[in-house]
Formats: structure tokens, C-alpha cells, sequence
């Protein structure tokens, strides 16, 4: 479900209605998140933040690039399985496609990465995942849900990833049509995750945002005033 009103109304609407508030960015400032990089992508989104009259916003400028912002802690999303954001694009993608590599980018997305827990792998996983924490010093996701706003209009709602079957894509937004206009989204992950997945989900996970064009080579603007992670009562 999507609002064209402010992130202020909706946010007071959630307490109104007694839900409970596990954390809230309002991005003053960017010491909760970090960057995260591609090895084959050398050209990386700017992310930002931008002060303006109305408060700060998270300002990410892609132009032929990918990177990922990644929020520094885990939640437990069996506990707080609410979120809420609003955001805004200054363009959509031409040769976007979701269901192509070549076209397998999108001007904004809010990215659930639920965390690799090796109590519940098999063997074959635990000896993958071992090797890449060897690598990077750290367990890759075990796969991810995308809030994506796509630049092509589609008929589904929910879409694999073409690079993995362990990503999907949940389309919030799509077309051109609200392009410069703030729009409030929510979503349940839990149920995203059962309808995306079939089993319920690992209970850790943290929040990613990309603004990506690497695969089109366009460019695009886009903006992230809140993300709210809560439970309603």
C-alpha cells in the first residue's frame, strides 16, 4: 500500500494506533550505515545526505553504477515484522527489464538480508557460506526480499531475480507516473517472505538501499526520507 502524503502523518497514525516502534532513520547523518561494493562493478551510487526546509533525506545518485548502503545491525523480523518507508525517484530506467541481467536495475530499492545462521544449514551450505566468510570476513545473506520501485510497468507483483532464485523482487511501485513525488510505502516481511519462499523466514536480518544503473549504464536521483521498522499490535 502506497501514500502521497508526508512521513510525519503516517508515522503519527502508526503510534495513534499503538503500534511499537522498533527503530526509525530519519538520516541526520549516515554513522548507523556503511558501503557496500561490487567487485566487478567499478563506477559506485553516492549516497548521501541532503538537508533541505523540510528535514534530511538520503539522497542516492547512480550514473552507470551499483553499490549497497547497508544498515550496521540486525533485527529480529519474527518480532518487528512492520516496515515502512518513504521515498521519491527523479527518473526511471529506459532499458530497465526485471526479467533480464541486462535490465536488472532499479532507481531505488529497500533491500530485507536475512542473515546465513549455520544451526539451520545443511552441510553443502555450511561448507559455502564457511568459504566465503573466509573470504570477506563476514557470512553473506542468506538471500533477500527488494522493494523496488521498477522502471518498467509489469504485471507481476513479486519476481524472481534473474541473477539467483534466492532474491526476489517485490514491485511497489512501477512506471513513471509518481516520478518526483514523495510516496509513503508498508510492507509485512514475514508475509512477503512466506509468499515469496514458501517457509517462513531467518529470523535475523538487516536493511540494504541501492539505487542501481550498472547493467542500463543510465543515471537517476532518487531520495529515502524515513524507514521505520515496527510491529502492529
Amino acid at each position: 500500500m502506497a501514500f502521497l502524503i508526508s512521513g510525519a502523518v503516517v508515522a503519527a497514525a502508526a503510534h495513534s494506533q499503538g503500534a511499537q516502534v522498533l527503530f526509525r532513520e530519519e538520516f541526520n547523518d549516515l554513522a548507523a550505515w556503511k558501503e557496500v561494493f561490487f567487485p566487478k562493478i567499478p563506477r559506485h551510487t553516492i549516497y548521501a545526505v541532503e538537508k533541505s526546509d523540510r528535514g534530511s533525506s538520503l539522497v542516492a545518485r547512480s550514473d552507470a553504477s551499483a553499490s549497497l548502503l547497508v544498515y550496521r545491525k540486525t533485527f529480529d523480523v519474527t518480532e518487528y515484522p512492520d516496515i515502512r518507508w518513504q521515498w521519491k525517484v527523479s527518473a526511471v530506467y529506459a532499458k530497465a527489464d526485471p526479467a533480464r541481467k541486462e535490465g536488472d536495475d532499479y532507481p531505488i530499492r529497500i533491500y530485507i538480508a536475512f542473515a546465513y545462521d549455520p544451526k539451520m544449514a545443511g552441510p553443502l551450505d555450511r561448507a559455502v557460506y564457511g568459504a566465503a566468510r573466509l573470504i570477506y570476513g563476514e557470512y553473506p545473506p542468506v538471500g533477500s526480499l527488494n522493494y523496488v520501485w521498477s522502471s518498467k510497468v509489469v504485471p507481476e507483483k513479486m519476481i524472481k531475480s534473474p541473477y539467483t532464485d534466492r532474491n526476489r523482487m517485490v514491485v511497489k511501485e512501477q512506471g513513471g507516473s509518481l516520478v518526483g513525488q514523495w510516496v509513503v510505502e508498508e510492507a509485512n516481511i514475514v508475509e512477503d517472505y512466506m509468499a515469496a519462499f514458501g517457509k517462513k523466514p531467518p529470523r535475523r536480518a538487516t536493511i540494504g538501499i541501492m539505487n542501481d544503473s550498472d547493467n542500463t549504464g543510465e543515471k537517476s536521483t532518487s531520495y529515502v526520507d524515513f524507514i521505520e521498522v515496527y510491529r502492529k499490535p
